[in-house]
């Protein structure tokens, strides 16, 4: 007798697409592996350097749930820093990971029947963590139009009912790189503002971003007495993925139901993954910055690869390092995505993964060298053409 799980919300997830198809490839080394999305560079020395010393300075113990006073000051500071915003320690929760903290932000603010409202295409991860709770997720379409992806305000307001509990928005994107400008952002608070709603912003990209230093923020917008939760991540910009350290920003006075929530999840986060980070934001800009030059340089290799294929539609992405581009004539990504596989040794992210808004394309990750991706895209020419 098969065993399940009892509750019908766990019941209902299904897999992820994108590890579904991975997982046919394990073990192949003939396969260029463009799925996840995951910079190809490991953690910089120095950051790697900084865990190991509190490694052997046995700092091994337990710590706080929220994470240790000087990661949480030196990520006020840096959010001040970037955003001329009032943060302080007290608005700061580490967590272990981003998807960490975007589950336990759910878990404080969402109940069974709540709805949540979600651009999509989205990481799939997103929805999830509110389906999970017994919530209802409502997927508002992203679309493009004159070579970018866009997001209608009034039909996302529309979509706001009376059992809608929360904004679920994951800007820069991940698939798309589509990105809220500041009046989009301020326009979104307000309604937020009028109608009790919480608002949970994904930031997890703000750093990798085509045409300035960091995208827009809801941080700097936002109050002390707004209903909102950020969530952000060290695994992109500072390339840390397998680390598992992201952090929350709040209000204060939702902290302490942060704390517990945190105690009954996770407890605590390893000292040396926490020192690493406070060394990532003093010491980690120019990282950043050459990364994302490294990226908007291969973003315009592949731009330039795409318009000699007269198959591919690709909208441009303003953030992140994901090529989301359809191909006519493919209706099944699943498929399509097999197939690209099977017959060119490249492995990529069927659109379906990111909900049914995002079928009919395809998530190739450019986080890699040039050479490598000339390859790819050479290996799949004979399919795109």
């Amino acid at each position: 007798m098969a065993i399940r799980a009892n509750r019908p919300s766990v019941q209902a997830l299904q897999p992820s697409l994108i590890r579904k198809l991975s997982n046919t490839a394990i073990g192949r080394s003939d396969v260029i592996p463009l799925w996840f999305g995951e910079p190809d560079k490991p953690t910089p020395q120095f950051i790697r350097q900084a865990a190991k010393d509190a490694l052997d300075e046995g700092q091994t113990y337990y710590q706080p749930n929220l994470g240790i006073i000087e990661l949480r000051r030196a990520l006020a500071a840096y959010m001040n820093g970037l955003y001329e915003a009032d943060l302080c320690a007290g608005n700061i929760a580490v967590t272990p990971s981003g998807m960490t903290a975007l589950a336990i932000a759910l878990q404080c603010i969402v109940a069974e029947g709540d709805a949540v409202v979600i651009p999509s295409p989205v990481w799939p991860n997103l929805p999830a963590a509110a389906e999970i709770l017994g919530a209802e997720t409502v997927r508002v379409p992203l679309r493009p139009r004159c070579g970018r992806w866009r997001l209608d305000l009034a039909e996302l307001f529309a979509a706001c009912k009376k059992h809608t509990s929360a904004l679920l928005i994951n800007s820069p994107n991940n698939p798309t790189g589509w990105m809220l400008d500041d009046a989009e952002q301020q326009l979104i608070l307000d309604f937020c503002r009028e109608r009790d709603l919480w608002l949970i912003a994904d930031e997890v990209y703000s750093r990798i971003v085509y045409d300035r230093v960091y995208a827009p923020s809801f941080i700097d917008k936002v109050t002390e007495d707004d209903k909102y939760l950020i969530v952000n991540s060290f695994s992109k910009s500072w390339a840390m993925t397998g680390w598992r350290l992201g952090w929350l920003t709040a209000p204060k006075s939702l902290i302490e139901s942060l704390e517990i929530v945190s105690e009954f999840n996770f407890s605590c986060i390893f000292a040396p993954v926490q020192i690493a980070g406070i060394t990532a934001l003093q010491d980690g800009e120019a990282f950043i910055r050459a990364s994302t030059a490294r990226y908007r340089a291969v973003l315009e290799a592949v731009k330039s690869a795409f318009n000699e294929l007269p198959r591919v539609t690709f909208p441009a992405p303003q953030a992140a390092f994901y090529a989301f581009f359809a191909v006519d004539g493919v209706a099944d990504s699943y498929a399509f995505a097999e197939q690209v596989l099977r017959e060119c040794g490249v492995g990529l992210a069927p659109g379906a993964a990111f909900g049914p808004q995002g079928e009919g394309y395809l998530r190739l990750c450019f986080a890699a060298d040039a050479p490598l991706l000339e390859r790819a895209l050479e290996q799949m020419r004979p399919l795109l053409s």
